[in-house]
């Protein structure tokens, strides 16, 4: 038996019937009783995001919007253009309609993570604010849950070295280089390695600006340029969004049986990819939010659940939009190719691919930047606040991203599929614990806006 398929038979046990319960049963349970707040509350939670809290700079290492750009540049990066391909591919069209609806349940639940995140935070031996899942945990659930907490620390690091942190990104972009403009995967994997190497040394004010930065510019830039493939082919989209739904639950009916796809393929890929998109339950957002300046946990909340809105409603379904109206889907290519011949087809010229791989690079980097803050903080965790080990760990990553562009694409998938899934079980759990808190500030916090008290 193959490494590959020992691998996939464990992503496969992982991704089963429990998780994807979990993750939508904890999103489906927020949406029911907060009422709908990723729908209701949207339009405030924008505002909150550009319109900072006055009087509280001293709560927290960056602003608002820093944190937010800082946890979207770690979501918005290769699964918004290779995992949405990827998904297409192997899962057929259903595989988008999936991903919508667990983005949109994933919105509540990266709402939960967020206020979390600012209620149950302190400060390290460093005085930088700790904060996220293994906090929430901790001080939320109890000294006698501090190991769920190192479980989840444990594989936060885990996903941040051998996960959505180093080897999707860098192999992607890597690539996508040589694809397009012919440049030597050794001579883009040397000169990648000494640019994280010279911004990850910096710490997370440095990884924050450069996020709230290049993240507005690029997810803007790019749904521009994907946004015009779809006004170029207008008439399509509604054949293309009839197909999409159709095909999420009658992939045989809808595709002629010729591909050979499965309602469960489509869920369980759907499902994977979105959550490797958007990280909503993966309890990796909180650890950026927990250092933004706010007192408010469920205006960092808010604030925390328009990175899901972004990265999955807005980018990820203008990527598999434009996949699946030119058709490019059934032509046999996968990942950034797909994407790119997609592209190429809808313009009908070649700029397409510069165009995606531009942006592939983009997201990758940033993702690469954003989950190195990540694994640092579940590192310092696990070191009990000891920052000396710091060193080590960023070596280790910046060794990891020098090696990822030599990997086998599925292989690498397949690893980060299983180190997400894994990361997800210990910050569920605490969701599903601390249910009674999210809903109860929650509660408050609009009973006092409401009586003029905010």
């Amino acid at each position: 038996m193959s490494i590959d398929t020992i691998l996939n038979q464990i992503s496969s046990f992982i991704w089963g019937a429990p998780l994807l319960i979990l993750l939508s049963g904890v999103g489906v349970y927020f949406t029911l009783s907060l009422k709908g707040i990723q729908i209701t509350q949207l339009f405030r939670a924008f505002v909150y995001m550009f319109k900072p809290e006055k009087g509280q700079g001293q709560t927290g290492d960056i602003s608002a919007f820093a944190a937010l750009s800082t946890a979207l540049a770690a979501t918005i990066g290769t699964g918004n253009i290779v995992g949405v391909a990827t998904a297409i591919h192997s899962g057929g069209p259903g595989a988008l309609f999936w991903m919508w609806l667990i983005a949109l349940f994933g919105m509540a639940t990266k709402y939960a993570e967020g206020l979390l995140a600012i209620k149950f935070r302190g400060r390290d031996r460093s005085g930088f604010v700790a904060g996220g899942p293994m906090y929430y945990i901790e001080m939320g659930m109890g000294k006698k849950w501090k190991w769920l907490a190192k479980a989840f620390a444990f594989f936060g690091v885990l996903v941040a070295l051998l996960g959505i942190g180093t080897f999707p990104q860098v192999n992607g972009i890597t690539h996508a280089l040589q694809s397009t403009f012919d440049i030597p995967v050794v001579l883009t994997a040397v000169v990648l390695t000494l640019i994280v190497i010279a911004i990850v040394f910096g710490g997370v004010k440095r990884i924050s600006k450069i996020a709230s930065v290049v993240v507005p510019f690029m997810a803007i830039a790019y749904v521009i340029a994907a946004a015009s493939v779809l006004v170029l082919n207008a008439e399509k989209i509604p054949e293309a969004i009839k197909l999409i739904v159709y095909a999420a639950f009658n992939p045989e009916a809808a595709l002629g049986g010729a591909f050979g796809f499965t309602v469960m393929q489509a869920i369980q890929l759907g499902v994977a990819r979105g959550i490797f998109s958007n990280e909503s339950g993966l309890g990796s957002a909180p650890i950026a939010a927990a250092a933004a300046q706010t007192k408010e946990p469920v205006r960092q909340g808010l604030i925390s659940m328009t990175g899901t809105f972004l990265d999955t409603i807005l980018v990820c379904t203008m990527t598999g939009l434009v996949i699946v109206i030119t058709g490019a889907w059934t032509q046999g290519v996968q990942g950034a190719e797909l994407t790119n011949l997609a592209f190429n087809q809808g313009l009908e010229s070649n700029v397409g691919s510069f165009i995606v791989t531009i942006g592939l690079v983009f997201f990758a980097f940033t993702t690469i930047l954003g989950w190195c803050y990540y694994g640092e903080r579940c590192f310092v965790y696990l070191t009990k606040g000891r920052t000396k080990g710091i060193k080590f760990y960023r070596l280790l990553f910046v060794v990891l991203i020098a090696s990822a562009p030599f990997l086998e694409l599925q292989t690498i998938w397949t690893i980060a599929d299983i180190v997400n899934g894994l990361m997800a079980f210990p910050n569920l759990i605490a969701l599903i614990a601390l249910r009674k808190v999210i809903i109860g500030e929650t509660k408050a916090y609009f009973a006092s806006l409401k009586a003029g008290k905010i």
